[in-house]
């Protein structure tokens, strides 16, 4: 029996890079790569593509009407379905050019909010989708509807062909969205309730949480996976995994620390998509530490690297102790060791393979043993239950039995010494 052939949209990429734009907002080689690969995410093949430089955008198609016919030609040529910019479009851009080239046109962010539809799994992920589809959708609606709402003057006729739903439905579907922005808004607000709720149970736990962020595809669902076994899927695309996991693990100290893994960052990720993953993403902001996942075998590390920073700050995620983890040294080609600046710690490894994984867990027992306190005494038998509060929090280093009591050195947190050295 013959398989059935998976069908997946033809797509041609189109960017601009002019020298007016922000260097964030030009396109080039690498970001088109990249488009590319966005694409084959979403389920799309790329079947063309087309870098144009300009002098500055064209107010009415972007690119001009010169290329604009050379895009639908390859459209037709390759019998496209789409046509993806990686530069962002304006509303009325966007449906100016799908009317001319014939098919649906789109820029990266609805190329990236397509994904995130697709992969969104927990009923959070999914409200944090809808909310950025409707934002990205709101001023786009004249533009869609701009052929449809042209109305003359009271007392005239509209031309053939001009007649359609007109003012007062385009108003109805912008209460309608700004009513589902509201609600999205509010539900997304419970759940970052909740999520504080269960982030202050873990503080008076005493639990150490550790952040995974990292740019799209870096490894970080596999780097979680290998350390706890949490099952998170980890494929070769970008934003593999869009919802966050939390998984314990005990160090070899016998210290708990809570991992959560975060979605992936990448470049031109739209504003509106950041503010709806605030809750996802805030659990880098209230960590304790944070693992920064790079893949170092990327030729672009350096851009990735600059783009979870930036990233980061847009979230004033600040004075955290960052650990970066250089990724994927089974497939780095030469032999140099990476670097970065801006992070206290720094670790090589292969997430696949295991390699420097004991390096990276010894560097966390490092980073939590230095926020404690030593701790050397005696406990008479009555004061055992403290022993038991300096396993569950701290770090027992050792403990002897002795006539007059248990001597223990450990490292306790700063807020707990007080209460371990009173005898009453």
């Amino acid at each position: 029996m013959a398989e059935t052939q998976e069908v997946r949209d033809k797509v041609v990429l189109v960017g601009l890079n002019s020298p007016v734009l922000k260097k964030e907002e030009n396109a080039d080689e690498d970001t088109m790569e990249e488009l590319s690969a966005l694409v084959e995410t979403a389920g799309g093949t790329c079947v063309g593509s087309l870098l144009q430089n300009r002098d500055a955008p064209e107010a009415r198609t972007f690119i001009g009407e010169g290329k604009v016919a050379e895009v639908t030609q390859l459209v037709q040529a390759q019998e496209a379905d789409l046509v993806v910019f990686d530069n962002e479009l304006s509303p009325s851009q966007q449906r100016v050019l799908t009317e001319e080239m014939g098919v649906q046109v789109i820029d990266r962010a609805g190329l990236i909010l397509d994904i995130f539809a697709q992969r969104a799994r927990t009923k959070e992920g999914r409200l944090q989708v809808e909310l950025a589809q409707y934002k990205y959708l709101l001023p786009r609606l004249t533009g869609m509807w701009g052929h449809l709402v042209r109305q003359t003057a009271s007392g005239g006729k509209s031309p053939i062909g001009t007649r359609g739903p007109g003012e007062p439905q385009l108003e109805t579907a912008r209460r309608h969205i700004r009513r589902k922005i509201a609600k999205l808004t509010e539900d997304l607000q419970e759940v970052r309730r909740i999520r504080a709720v269960q982030r202050d149970r873990r503080e008076k736990n005493e639990v150490p949480v550790v952040a995974i962020v990292g740019y799209t595809n870096a490894g970080k669902s596999t780097l979680m996976n290998t350390l706890t076994d949490a099952g998170v899927l980890a494929e070769d695309k970008l934003f593999a995994t869009l919802d966050p996991t939390t998984r314990n693990l005990e160090l070899e100290s016998g210290q708990q620390i809570m991992l959560t893994d975060t979605v992936g960052f990448i470049r031109k990720l739209p504003h509106h998509l950041i503010e709806a993953f605030k809750s996802t993403l805030e659990e880098a902001k209230y960590s304790d530490i944070i693992l920064h996942v790079v893949d170092c075998s990327n030729p672009n590390m350096d851009m990735q690297m600059h783009v979870v920073y930036e990233t980061l700050r847009e979230l004033k995620v600040e004075d955290k102790i960052i650990v970066t983890v250089f990724n994927k040294i089974d497939q780095k080609e030469d032999g140099e060791f990476p670097r970065d600046l801006q992070s206290d710690y720094q670790v090589q490894i292969s997430a696949k393979t295991g390699a420097g994984l004991p390096e990276l867990l010894d560097t966390l027992e490092q980073i939590l043993r230095s926020q404690k306190v030593y701790l050397e005494r005696v406990f008479s038998y009555q004061e055992a239950g403290k022993i038991q509060t300096i396993r569950k929090y701290g770090e027992l280093l050792s403990e002897e039995y002795q006539a007059d009591g248990i001597a223990v050195k450990a490292y306790v947190p700063a807020e707990l010494f007080g209460s371990l050295i009173v005898t009453k």
